[in-house]
């Protein structure tokens, strides 16, 4: 059964309203006031942007000396290796740029177009930019580094920063998410592995859920800042922007700690945010493959890992926290939000499982089809990247190596075939 909400009443009317900072616990007798608590801004802290391609050759060269400084792309490099867990063999970093990129896939060969690049973007950067001329940059950066490109998946981690509130003693107890069997208490301080959890330190950092999934972080922001000398940094960020409460621009307090609730969302995860989310005006299917195409969907992942994630005051019902947090929060970005537009759900399906002989058989008939009309090979292109299953023929083609590119001209390639062979018969 879906957890609900306690009733929110605004405390100087009294009247029940779906922004009000009482709520009433009718059937527990109990009234929670979070009028103290301080919302003070919710940010993209990071963003993964993923691409297709070719290696170009001049860039393996940067790597010859690893551990050097090098010139690409018009600015200075850290270029060196990285652990194989990254999935990556080389990087270039600049954190003055607030950009690190991880070249030449694991899983690929480098004379072959695939997944072969990833570049992550500091929290500065996205910060400092809108969501298309951050795109611009990427795009930019990745064209440097790949031929025959094309823009493959995004990943993104939100953070909520707020103050007048702490996580309770029993955070862990009061958490559902999915659940595991086995139970562990290790060096790390607690591993809770019915939930997925982990909490470090002095409780000062609760994790929930997998690095590969969908990753719950609750942490003190305040001290972690202090202890990588980025303090000032954030509390300029929060003085700039730091209030979602209507007539207040002024309530962060410098003096008292900042908490950071922070949705972690693997590329993987988000890809399946596009297999099974829908336009409710248009019925199709929402575009994730850039980090600019996906900005607007952002409030609804947001919502979403706050009801996947459920902090619960008792059961069947959130925690007052948890509700103010999930409802009234937006994330601080120049775009136009599409949660009121969108239906969010995530398919797990993939094209692996789907019979390959299909597709092509389907991509044959087609063909013959578009050639008896006449159908031009790019409008034809453009038509079946619309359709709603175009995903699994991208998925079948992307595993055989072939980029989208590759397959408009083996379209091409194969009209100009019947037109040859069966000219007006078609």
């Amino acid at each position: 059964m879906a957890a609900k909400d306690f009733i929110r009443v605004n405390r100087q009317t009294g009247e029940q309203s779906a922004t009000g900072r009482l709520f009433f616990d009718f059937q527990g007798q109990g009234v929670a006031d979070l009028s103290r608590v301080r919302l003070l801004r919710c940010g993209v802290d990071t963003v993964r942007q993923l691409y297709r391609g070719m290696i170009r050759p001049e860039v393996m060269g940067l790597f010859e000396k690893p551990g050097t400084l090098v010139e690409f792309a018009g600015e200075t490099w850290h270029a060196g290796r990285v652990g194989r867990d990254s999935g990556y063999q080389y990087k270039l970093q600049n954190a003055d740029l607030g950009f690190i990129l991880l070249i030449k896939n694991f899983n690929s060969k480098i004379e072959n177009i695939g997944p072969h690049l990833k570049i992550e973007v500091s929290p500065h950067v996205i910060d400092s930019q809108s969501p298309d001329s951050l795109q611009t940059r990427l795009d930019g950066l990745a064209g440097a580094v790949l031929s025959n490109l094309e823009q493959n998946q995004c990943a993104v981690h939100l953070a909520l920063d707020l103050q007048g509130w702490v996580p309770p003693a029993d955070m862990v107890a009061r958490m559902h998410c999915r659940a595991r069997t086995v139970r562990d208490i290790s060096g790390i301080n607690e591993l809770h592995w019915e939930t997925k959890s982990s909490v470090y330190g002095r409780g000062e950092t609760f994790m929930f859920g997998s690095a590969g999934g969908v990753q719950l972080a609750i942490y003190n922001k305040t001290e972690q800042a202090r202890a990588t000398d980025k303090l000032d940094y954030w509390e300029g960020v929060w003085k700039r922007r730091d209030s979602f409460d209507d007539g207040d621009s002024d309530n962060y307090d410098p003096q008292q700690d900042v908490w950071r609730v922070e949705l972690r969302y693997h590329h993987s995860i988000v890809q399946q945010f596009a297999n099974g989310s829908y336009d409710l005006r248009t019925g199709g299917i929402i575009d994730t493959t850039s980090y600019a195409a996906f900005s607007g969907h952002l409030d609804g992942l947001w919502r979403y890992g706050l009801r996947q994630f459920k902090l619960l005051a008792r059961p069947g019902y959130f925690e007052p926290i948890w509700t103010l947090v999930r409802e009234d929060v937006k994330v601080d970005l120049p775009v136009f939000s599409l949660l009121n537009d969108t239906e969010y759900r995530r398919d797990y399906k993939t094209a692996r499982g789907f019979s390959g002989k299909n597709v092509e058989l389907f991509l044959g008939n087609f063909i013959s089809l578009l050639a008896r009309e006449r159908v031009p090979a790019k409008k034809a292109f453009t038509t079946l990247k619309r359709w709603d299953c175009w995903r699994v023929i991208r998925e079948h083609y992307a595993a055989k190596g072939v980029s989208e590119g590759q397959l408009l001209e083996h379209i091409e390639t194969l009209m100009q075939e019947r037109h040859v062979r069966w000219g007006r018969a078609i």
